[in-house]
């Protein structure tokens, strides 16, 4: 979600509609897969979202970010993952913090705080 609205913002489309094709249009997707499946998702859909979705997928989940993946189910299984969260964890979760801490400054979280106000989702601070 966020490379994808870092995408459209560096190529030039105002951070709004950014926030709004990519999280917003995301939660009708999911919402969509969740009742009615990956197949008759599509259905309900543009043409040109299906089009596009089901000729480019490939080129967004590539075979190196599906080994990413297995990388990090193996680190969960062989109890890697459960090791270094245990050692953040002792030391107080400077990463996790500092992450937390990162995610809150990116331009799309404060696009999208903006937009929650706007639309009454959220109440201004």
């Amino acid at each position: 979600i966020k490379a994808g609205f870092e995408t459209l913002v560096e190529g030039g489309y105002q951070p709004e509609m950014a926030y709004f094709e990519t999280c917003h249009e995301m939660k009708l997707i999911i919402d969509l897969i969740y009742e009615k499946g990956f197949k008759n998702m599509w259905q309900d859909v543009s043409n040109t979202a299906e089009f596009g979705g089901l000729t480019r997928r490939d080129r967004i989940i590539t075979d190196e970010a599906k080994a990413n993946m297995k990388e990090i189910l193996k680190e969960i299984q062989d109890g890697s993952f459960a090791t270094e969260f245990a050692v953040e964890g002792a030391s107080a979760y400077p990463k996790l913090f500092a992450q937390r801490r990162l995610e809150g400054e990116l331009l799309i979280e404060e696009v999208g705080k903006n937009l929650r106000v706007a639309c009454g989702l959220e109440k201004e601070e």
